[in-house]
């Protein structure tokens, strides 16, 4: 494509050579530059790509998408200056390749919790409902039955349009999208078309990143300000977010609820550690997914499908045979009872519901006693400090016994991580805590500890199969070593 058809209805500052030049690829990464790359110099918050400009034109780039033209430009070589070239990039993605996400329907989730919930949940109900079906989530990235793996929870915008493109040659019609607030104030959706958003809920997260709560709120709202008209924002009114984020869009404003009126209203009868029962839109219905958290995220999906233009009985029949994704209340379970579960709960919030609904549903009439609850918590390196020692109380509190082990420690100290969580638990609570690094040894302790029916909560990695330690990525998947654990009994 020529450049000049590559910036269509782009703002520019300024242009130097010629805007004629063939465009093979697209980069904002130097080192994948090649002859005909048009690099991309985006201000990141550990690099600057401006300072690698020279790199990009030594290793073939014919053009130059930039903030500020270097001081010596290069002959042969052509530059575009923009206000914000992350922002510009968006754009010129969704021009190379054609712009793929306005010949699909493309529903973006966003939230603190739940994103990845909704996201596979829909994926699953439309790919039951017969469509070929696209996924981008924290999980995998996944065309049908092709599984790609994810490095981020939103690609960067460059490599959703090849993904995108990917979908629409499969003969994809829908695709399911995680929407994270970093990814919103880092323009890694700018010049993608919805036809959909969905709001889940909010609470304190990614504050090392955003800086303050209302930074993360004015983020997670900036996705809905982008959508068009054309498009509905369907938002959880039970979180007392949840209208905010309605407050500046244009598009159609849907709600779902489990409390007050709502476009789409659901109600709990029932809950176990087994299924969920529920009404919803007045029509009964048995779940395979658990708790109260999983009720809203059903009634999102339902909403989402409704209106989407689906069938409301052949959604709910078909909702009701989905399975919960991997590492989201996955249970593990003992040959002698002891019942594993295994949830991505990483922040306070999503601790709490999960350890709420254990609580609630642990004690059943073939019991002659009252279980366990035996929670394994860490808490990650390299990202918001401050829930630390919340997320510790919290497990003290609604736990009979807590290990605090080591999550993904990143580049910091492992025992510094612990000490922060350890300021969290009361006095009279030290006595139920134990500490112990190694994560793989805090599951093996937590399983002997653990009595038949007894149910250990091992939270915050999930799906994850892997331990990242001084940057390196070390196999690691918790219901592996619960399974392993298991056996030893």
């Amino acid at each position: 494509m020529q450049l000049k058809d590559l910036f269509y209805k782009i703002p520019l500052l300024a242009t130097s050579g010629s805007m004629n030049t063939d465009v093979t690829s697209l980069t904002m990464d130097s080192r994948k530059v090649g002859p005909g790359s048009l690099f991309i110099a985006v201000r990141g918050t550990l690099t600057d790509g401006h300072s690698y400009i020279e790199t990009a034109i030594r290793q073939g780039a014919t053009a130059i998408l930039c903030e500020e033209f270097p001081a010596e430009l290069t002959q042969n070589t052509a530059y575009i200056k923009v206000q914000d070239s992350a922002r510009a990039m968006g754009f010129v993605a969704a021009n190379f390749y054609n712009q793929p996400s306005k010949k699909l329907k493309l529903v973006g989730v966003t939230g603190t919790n739940g994103k990845t919930s909704v996201a596979t949940l829909l994926f699953r109900l439309f790919r039951s409902l017969g469509y070929r079906c696209g996924m981008l989530s924290t999980i995998q990235n996944q065309i049908d039955d092709e599984i790609i793996p994810a490095t981020h929870t939103t690609p960067d915008v460059i490599t959703t349009n090849q993904l995108l493109t990917k979908m629409l040659a499969h003969g994809c019609t829908h695709v399911f999208m995680e929407v994270s607030s970093h990814a919103v104030v880092q323009e890694r959706i700018a010049g993608l078309s919805f036809v959909g958003g969905i709001f889940t809920n909010i609470t304190h997260d990614h504050l090392d990143f955003h800086g303050t709560f209302d930074n993360y709120i004015r983020a997670k709202k900036g996705f809905f300000d982008q959508l068009p008209a054309s498009a509905f924002a369907l938002t959880n009114v039970d979180d007392k977010r949840g209208l905010v984020m309605l407050q500046n869009t244009a598009a159609r404003k849907e709600s779902y609820s489990l409390q007050t009126l709502a476009t789409f209203k659901g109600k709990v009868i029932a809950d176990s550690l087994f299924g969920l029962n529920m009404f919803i839109d007045e029509r009964e219905v048995w779940f395979k997914l658990i708790g109260r958290f999983n009720a809203y995220n059903l009634l999102s999906v339902y909403g989402t499908a409704i209106l989407l233009g689906e069938d409301p009985l052949e959604t709910l029949t078909l909702l009701s045979g989905i399975t919960p994704p991997a590492g989201r209340f996955e249970q593990v379970v003992s040959e002698d009872k002891i019942v594993g579960i295994v949830d991505y709960a990483h922040t306070p919030d999503a601790l709490q519901n999960v350890l709420e609904t254990i609580n609630t549903l642990r004690y059943t009439d073939e019991q002659d006693y009252m279980p366990q609850i035996i929670t394994v918590i860490g808490c990650g390196g390299n990202r918001d400090a401050a829930k630390r020692p919340i997320m510790a109380d919290i497990a003290c509190r609604l736990s009979n016994y807590v290990i605090l082990t080591s999550d993904n420690p990143r580049h910091e100290d492992p025992m510094a991580i612990l000490e922060q969580m350890q300021a969290g638990v009361s006095p009279v609570d030290v006595k139920k805590t134990r500490t112990v690094e190694d994560r793989h040894e805090a599951i093996r302790q937590a399983v002997a500890m653990a009595r038949p029916h007894d149910i250990i909560l091992v939270a915050g990695k999930g799906h994850e199969t892997y331990q990242e330690i001084k940057g390196i990525k070390y196999d690691f998947d918790d219901r592996m070593v619960l399974r392993e654990a298991f056996a030893e009994r």
